[in-house]
C-alpha cells in the first residue's frame, strides 16, 4: 500500500538520525561496545515479548485448566518447557518458575545493555572533547580573533558534556522501541485484528506528535545562543574584574548579565514548553485509544466467544505496558531532535572547511644560516584594512634588529609572523631563502622564544612556568635562567619557593615579577631567535637596567628582533626599522636615522633632552 504523500512528507521530516549525525559518526570509532549494548538491548525486548506470551498460557491454566494447553508448534520446547503434555498443576508449576527465570533473565540483560550504553556515553564525550582540545590547538590565532572565549569555554565544557544527554535518550528510545515491538509482536500472536487497529491509532498518534516535534527543533537553535553568549559574559567579568571596578561600571555589567540571563531562561523555557507538552498530551491520548480497544475487545469476547478470557486479559495486559512505552517513545524523540541545536553547536566547532589553519611544512628547521627575509608582505585580519603593506625587510643571523613605532603601526604584528602565529596576506617570509611554509612549524618554533608586553603566566608552579614545554629540566640550569632573569630572589621568598603556584594568569604576582619569569622562560630555552615584545614594559627602571644587562648577554650570539617604546633599550641595535600604519618608513642604525632628522629623530627628541643623549652615548 503506498503511503500518502502528506504522511511521507511528515515521516521524512522527522530524521533523527540524521539530526545526530554526529554521534553516530563518532559511535563508530567503539562499534564492540555499542553493538554489545545493543544486543543485550535486543535480547533484553525479546525476553519481555516472550514473557508475554508465557502470560497467556499461565492465565489460562489458572482460569480454564481443562481446555487444551496453549502450543507453539515446536514440539521439543511444548513437551519440555511449556509442559503441554502434562497436568494443569504440574504446568501451572512450571511456567511460575519459567516466567521467574525469564525475568531475572530480562533484568540482567536490561541491566548490560543500560550499562554499555552509558559506557558509549562516556566515551563519546572523551572523543570528542578531545577532538576540540586538537581543533583550540590548530587553529590560526586569527580564529581567537574573531570568536568569544567564553562561548568557546561553554560548547567545551557545558554542550560536551550534554551530549552524554543524547546518548543516553538514544539508548532509551532504542530500547523502549525494540520493547515496542516485541509487544506488537505478542499482541499480533494473540489477535491481529485488534493489533491492526492499535497500530493504525498509535501511529496516527505519532505522527500528530511530530507536527509537535518541529517547534521544538527550530526553538533548540537559540538555546546553545543565549547560553554562549552569558558564558561570554561572565568570562570577560571575572577576566576584567580590575577595569570594571575602576570604571564603577558594576551596574552597566550587570544590566548586561541580567538581560543575558534572562534570554537563557526565556530560550530554556520556550524549549521545555515546546518539548514537554508532547508526553502529556500522548499520555492522554494513548490513555483514550486503549480505552477504546478495551471496548471493541470486549464486544468480541462477548459476541463470537473466540477471544478467551485469558487471551483479552494478556492483550489488556500487554496495551497497558505499552501505553507508557509510546509515550516514553514520543517523548524521548521529541527531546533528541530538541538536542538538534546543542549538536549544531558542537559540530560547527568542530569542522574544519570553515575555519583558518595554518598548514605546517614538512622540512625540519636546523637553524639559521644566514637571514630571515620579509619580500613585498601586506597583512590584514580578513577583510579589514591592511596592517602590513609592502613590508621588505632583512633580519641578519647573530644581529638584533629594532622595531620602532607609533602604537598601531604593526610593529606586533610583523614580529608574530616570523614564528608564523599567521600568514602574510601577500608576500612571502624567507629563511635563508626557503618559504617559511615549507618547514615543519613545531620544528621552527622550538627554536624561537617570545617574550610579550601581554605575559601569560599558567596556574603552576613557578618551576613549571619558566620550564614550560621542557620535559626533565636541570635544576641548575633553572637557577641560572631565574637568576638571570632578576628573579630568583623573589621566587625563593615565596612560601614554596619555586614549587608555589601562581595562581591564575599569575595573580600572585606584581606586573614586573610576571614579566621577569617570561624571561627566565625563554633564558631557559636558549633559543636561536628571540623575539622581544616590550619585554621590560613591566619593570621600573632599576630592575629594567639589570634585566637589560642580563637581556644583552642573552642576545649575543642569537638573532634577536626587538620592539620597544622605550629607545633607551635598543639603542645598541644592529638594525632599527620604523613603522608608521603599516609601512617601513626608514631603517639603519640609531646615529644614522638620529643623523637624518626623520621618524627615528622624532621619537627619539619625544623620550630624551639632547644633553642626556650625549651623556649616554658618550
Amino acid at each position: 500500500m503506498k503511503i500518502p504523500k502528506p504522511i511521507r512528507k511528515l515521516l521524512a521530516s522527522r530524521d533523527i538520525w540524521k539530526n545526530n549525525r554526529l554521534i553516530l559518526r563518532e559511535l563508530k570509532h567503539f562499534r564492540f561496545t555499542v553493538l554489545t549494548a545493543l544486543t543485550f538491548t535486543i535480547i533484553g525486548a525479546f525476553l519481555e515479548g516472550a514473557t508475554v506470551g508465557l502470560i497467556a498460557a499461565y492465565l489460562q491454566g489458572i482460569t480454564n485448566p481443562d481446555i487444551p494447553p496453549i502450543r507453539t508448534g515446536f514440539q521439543w520446547f511444548d513437551t519440555y518447557i511449556l509442559a503441554a503434555s502434562t497436568g494443569s498443576g504440574e504446568r501451572i508449576v512450571r511456567l511460575s518458575i519459567l516466567l521467574v527465570v525469564m525475568s531475572w533473565c530480562r533484568s540482567a540483560f536490561v541491566f548490560a545493555g543500560v550499562y554499555y550504553a552509558r559506557v558509549c556515553e562516556f566515551k563519546l564525550v572523551d572523543r570528542i572533547r578531545k577532538q576540540l582540545f586538537d581543533q583550540f590547538q590548530n587553529l590560526s590565532l586569527s580564529f581567537y580573533s574573531t570568536t568569544q572565549t567564553g562561548k568557546l569555554i561553554n560548547i567545551a565544557n557545558d554542550q560536551v558534556n550534554q551530549l552524554r544527554s543524547v546518548v543516553t535518550d538514544a539508548s532509551n528510545l532504542l530500547t523502549r522501541s525494540a520493547t515496542l515491538i516485541a509487544y506488537v509482536v505478542a499482541m499480533i500472536v494473540i489477535s491481529w485484528q485488534l493489533s491492526i487497529i492499535a497500530i493504525l491509532l498509535y501511529s496516527l498518534l505519532s505522527i500528530a506528535v511530530t507536527w509537535m516535534v518541529r517547534d521544538a527543533r527550530e526553538a533548540s537553535f537559540a538555546v546553545p545562543k543565549a547560553e554562549n553568549d552569558l558564558a561570554s559574559i561572565v568570562t570577560e567579568l571575572i577576566n576584567g574584574i580590575r577595569t570594571i571596578q575602576g570604571s564603577a561600571a558594576q551596574d552597566f555589567e550587570r544590566d548586561r548579565f541580567y538581560r543575558s540571563s534572562y534570554d537563557v531562561v526565556k530560550s530554556g523555557t520556550r524549549l521545555a514548553g515546546l518539548r514537554e507538552r508532547t508526553k502529556p498530551i500522548s499520555e492522554a491520548a494513548a490513555t483514550t485509544i486503549l480505552i477504546f480497544l478495551v471496548v471493541i475487545s470486549s464486544f468480541s469476547i462477548k459476541g463470537s466467544g473466540s477471544f478467551g478470557a485469558a487471551a483479552l486479559l494478556t492483550f489488556m495486559f500487554v496495551l497497558f505496558r505499552m501505553m507508557p512505552l509510546v509515550s516514553q517513545v514520543n517523548g524521548l524523540s521529541t527531546k533528541l531532535v530538541s538536542y538538534r541545536g546543542l549538536i549544531d553547536s558542537v559540530q560547527d566547532l568542530l569542522r574544519t572547511d570553515d575555519k583558518p589553519y595554518l598548514k605546517s611544512g614538512t622540512l625540519p628547521f636546523e637553524g639559521l644560516l644566514k637571514s630571515i627575509r620579509l619580500v613585498d608582505v601586506d597583512f590584514s585580519y580578513g577583510q579589514n584594512k591592511k596592517i602590513l603593506e609592502n613590508i621588505s625587510i632583512e633580519i641578519e643571523k647573530n644581529k638584533t634588529t629594532a622595531l620602532v613605532g607609533a602604537s598601531g603601526a604593526g610593529k606586533t604584528t610583523l614580529a608574530d609572523l616570523i614564528p608564523r602565529f599567521y600568514d602574510p596576506t601577500r608576500g612571502e617570509i624567507l629563511i635563508d631563502g626557503i618559504d617559511l611554509k615549507k618547514f615543519d612549524s613545531n620544528s621552527f618554533r622550538r627554536r624561537i622564544a617570545v617574550v610579550s608586553q601581554d605575559t601569560f603566566i599558567f596556574n603552576r608552579s613557578a618551576k613549571e612556568n619558566i620550564a614550560y614545554g621542557i620535559e626533565n629540566v636541570d635544576e641548575v640550569a633553572l637557577y641560572e635562567a631565574a637568576a638571570l632573569a632578576n628573579a630568583l630572589d623573589f621566587i625563593l621568598e615565596m612560601p614554596s619557593g619555586f614549587d608555589t603556584i601562581l595562581g591564575d594568569r599569575g595573580v600572585r604576582l606584581s606586573g614586573g615579577q610576571r614579566q621577569r619569569i617570561a624571561i627566565a622562560r625563554a633564558l631557559l630555552r636558549n633559543p636561536d631567535i628571540l623575539i622581544l615584545d616590550e619585554a621590560t614594559s613591566a619593570l621600573d627602571s632599576t630592575t629594567e637596567k639589570a634585566i637589560q644587562k642580563s637581556l644583552e648577554n642573552l642576545s649575543k650570539g642569537r638573532t634577536v628582533i626587538a620592539i620597544a617604546h622605550r629607545l633607551s633599550t635598543i639603542m645598541n641595535a644592529d638594525k632599527i626599522i620604523v613603522l608608521e600604519k603599516g609601512k617601513v618608513i626608514e631603517q639603519g642604525t640609531y646615529k644614522d636615522l638620529l643623523s637624518k632628522n626623520g621618524a627615528l629623530r622624532k621619537y627619539h627628541n619625544a623620550q630624551f633632552s639632547e644633553s642626556n643623549y650625549v651623556e649616554t652615548t658618550s
